[in-house]
């Protein structure tokens, strides 16, 4: 749980850059590779991130531009371009609306109390949660996964060295 807005921020910079290499590296075609049949697709979970920002309305930030929309865009670079709109739009929100104070105070989410502070800590293991996902999807579509948790066989092949089995 966090107890002060500025310790998220400095965490939620560093995952949110890492969430927007990973969109960065889709493209339109690759936004259709299925989980299954039955499951989100690369693009639906990219488009669920996005989204994802709407929820902290229901916590009591006002937002000052319009949530993301309901359609999956087919386009890679729109998905991309409304995460980083939608994070601004949340960081706005949270600085102007929220003080430490605030992250103490609990309200109903998902039919459990939650203090603010860890609907916050939940904001970030849910992206990265998903962005987990996405990087499966990306190899299976073909694309090269950008470095997420440290480097990646493609870069250590870049390097010129063996990539760990």
């Amino acid at each position: 749980m966090f107890t002060k807005i500025d310790d998220f921020l400095k965490e939620w910079e560093t995952d949110t850059a890492v969430t927007e290499r990973v969109l960065d590296a889709l493209t339109d075609e690759s936004l259709g590779q299925p989980v299954t049949d039955k499951h989100r697709t690369l693009g639906g979970i990219a488009w669920h991130l996005v989204q994802s920002y709407n929820y902290m309305t229901g916590l009591g930030l006002e937002y000052d531009e319009p949530l993301a929309g309901d359609e999956i865009p087919a386009s890679a670079a729109v998905i991309a371009s409304e995460y980083r709109r939608m994070k601004e739009v949340f960081r706005r929100a949270l600085t102007g609306q929220w003080t430490d104070e605030t992250l103490r105070r609990t309200v109903s989410m998902m039919g459990e109390e939650w203090a603010n502070g860890a609907s916050l800590r939940f904001t970030l293991n849910h992206e990265i949660h998903h962005r987990g996902q996405m990087s499966v999807l990306m190899r299976q579509a073909g694309l090269r996964v950008p470095a997420i948790a440290g480097q990646t066989r493609d870069d250590w092949i870049d390097m010129g060295r063996d990539p760990l089995p």
